[in-house]
């Protein structure tokens, strides 16, 4: 973590203030270490909104506009799936360090080139926004390493979320440009899978599901995941939001984003075509009558819930460790104990701690490039293994990087 003292600040321009930088805003508000500077949206109305509540920063029209701005040191890319390469290019070729939003990537030769581009430019590459940066699989991760429960033998993750019902536009409806849940949600069990069992994976044989009317992407998909010393995985996401989740936790309850009443009403309206998807989509943006949902997903619940990580289960030979109110549940041959770990989430929080300790504080990266290639090749296998109902072997797999499990807090 970053010290109550910083050194200096880090001067930090945002690439696309759509819902995911509503959910990232509250996290960089309460870092002293980082300072927003300026802004960069195609959305005249998305940049005033910006300016109002940002009056200090500067705002731009394109992000090769603002890579040019000096003072900007580093940039996060909260941009549309498709521009996430190229805006990581331009940003590294301006010297500008970089975190870029899930997934990094719709190809493994767009990734190739944006390591090749951090790695020529001298730059800090963070493949950034996963629930692998939360507190509770942290804590997990440390279970394991200790080897206080024995050996990993198995991870098993179950998300049931409504992410299929929230406004989308165009291109996140194109699965060409990375629109769908294996690419917007996978990213999240996949990097937590990878964490918690080393890193690196050998294969995968996975599905993908797309069965509702409006909406021609893929919103379920299920895996089976192998490490290479043959530990198995298995990972599944259905995003239909009939049933969710956090109904599964006793502190939880039938919601989500949306009640059980108002994902009813959104599927009639999806099915009649009565949905005004590009106003609800602009209500969730900053300054927008509806903007509290995206941000107060980025600022995390008192207790946690399931939400698109979903439910975590990991087997040891002595026992078995998830998720609880507060911490994690431990399992083991005396019984049950919570430790509880203060609740939360805090990924954006831990993001932008790895980040400001990468380029100011000279610390390693450990959500690096290659990582978040190593991530990508997963959510891609899973959806050629499902084209071609076959095993995908993996070859962009990375170790979990030495001194992680040392630097962790939890």
């Amino acid at each position: 973590m970053a010290t109550n003292a910083p050194a200096r600040t880090l001067k930090l321009g945002l690439i696309g203030i759509g819902v995911g930088a509503n959910e990232f805003l509250p996290a960089l508000e309460s870092n002293t270490e980082i300072e927003l500077v300026a802004g960069a949206d195609v959305v005249p109305e998305t940049r005033k909104r910006f300016q109002e509540r940002y009056p200090q920063t500067k705002v731009y029209e394109s992000a090769e506009a603002l890579c040019a701005d000096p003072n900007v040191e580093a940039v996060w890319i909260a941009s549309p799936n498709r521009f996430h390469a190229p805006h990581t290019i331009i940003a590294a070729n301006a010297g500008k360090h970089v975190v870029v939003e899930k997934p990094m990537a719709i190809s493994l030769q767009e990734a190739e080139k944006m390591v090749e581009a951090a790695d020529k430019n001298g730059v800090k590459l963070l493949a950034g926004h996963t629930q692998s940066f939360s507190l509770p699989v942290r804590a997990m991760r440390k279970v394991i390493v200790s080897g206080e429960l024995g050996k990993l033998c198995a991870v098993h993750v179950m998300s049931y979320s409504d992410w299929m019902l929230r406004p989308r536009t165009a291109d996140e409806l194109d699965p060409n440009q990375g629109g769908g849940i294996p690419y917007r949600q996978g990213p999240h069990q996949i990097d937590t899978v990878r964490l918690l069992g080393g890193g690196k994976l050998r294969s995968v044989r996975g599905m993908t599901g797309q069965w509702f009317p409006g909406r021609p992407i893929a919103g379920y998909y299920s895996a089976y995941l192998e490490f290479e010393d043959g530990t198995p995985s298995t990972i599944i996401h259905n995003g239909y939001g009939y049933f969710l989740g956090n109904e599964l936790v006793p502190w939880g309850e039938s919601k989500q984003q949306y009640d059980i009443a108002e994902r009813a009403q959104i599927r009639r309206q999806l099915r009649d075509g009565t949905r005004n998807e590009t106003q609800d989509k602009q209500d969730m943006r900053i300054g927008g009558s509806n903007e509290r949902v995206a941000a107060d997903r980025g600022r995390g619940h008192r207790s946690w819930l399931p939400t698109d990580l979903g439910l975590v289960v990991v087997t040891c030979e002595r026992g078995d460790i998830r998720h609880s109110e507060h911490g994690i549940f431990m399992y083991d041959d005396n019984g049950l104990r919570d430790v509880e770990i203060g609740g939360g989430t805090v990924g954006r929080r831990a993001e932008l701690d790895e980040l400001y300790n990468s380029v100011v504080l000279g610390k390693p990266v450990f959500h690096d490039g290659r990582w978040g290639m190593a991530t990508l090749e997963v959510c891609l296998a899973i959806i050629e293994s499902a084209k071609e109902r076959k095993e995908i072997m993996l070859t962009h797999q990375v170790p979990v990087p030495a001194g992680h499990d040392s630097a962790i807090e939890a």
